[in-house]
């Protein structure tokens, strides 16, 4: 390959690696075009898993500024750049390492630090961004509820110990 031709591959992983909020490395040997393919639907529509060469692939996340990558450029190596919700793409690799045992996953970067391929598997135990947002907005709905109900509730005790102080006057006065 020409030098222009890999200037330009270094250059549009470097993009890749500065578009991305998450990439994660794996090595695929043994597996066949097929499951290539499979493992890229289950990846989900944020994520784009590429086979790369590695001499490439390490120039180009040096210039994007990722250097904690260096040591997993080693034996066949794809990437899979995720735009989207790293959950998602995290848990389609876990699930597809479960059945295809070749897949190994290396390790990645989320958000320019560097994620093990434990802490990969443990960011696919999360449930989904939407999901998390939806928890955290019910709780605080739950606390307005509640923060409703106390301020509701104080000036209506009030008013009850107002009614019934007037009917204990009441009937201290009829009984005079």
């Amino acid at each position: 390959m020409a030098r222009p031709d890999k200037a330009a591959a270094v250059a549009e992983l470097a993009d890749q690696f500065r578009s991305s909020n998450a990439a994660v490395l794996t090595e695929y040997r043994g597996l066949t075009v097929a499951q290539l393919k499979q493992l890229r639907r289950s990846l989900g529509e944020n994520a784009q898993y590429a086979v790369v060469k590695n001499t490439l692939t390490k120039i180009a996340a040096n210039e994007a500024g990722i250097t904690s990558l260096d040591d997993q450029f080693t034996g066949p190596t794809a990437v899979a750049f995720i735009t989207g919700d790293p959950v998602e793409s995290a848990k389609g690799l876990r699930d597809f390492a479960k059945e295809n045992p070749n897949l190994i996953i290396k390790g990645g970067v989320l958000d320019g630090k560097a994620l093990s391929a434990d802490e990969i598997k443990k960011l696919a135990d999360l449930e989904s961004r939407e999901v998390l947002l939806s928890k955290l907005a019910g709780a605080f709905k739950g606390k307005q509820s509640q923060a409703a109900s106390l301020f509701q509730a104080l000036p209506s005790k009030f008013v009850r110990t107002a009614e019934a102080l007037r009917v204990k006057l009441e009937e201290q006065g009829g009984a005079e």
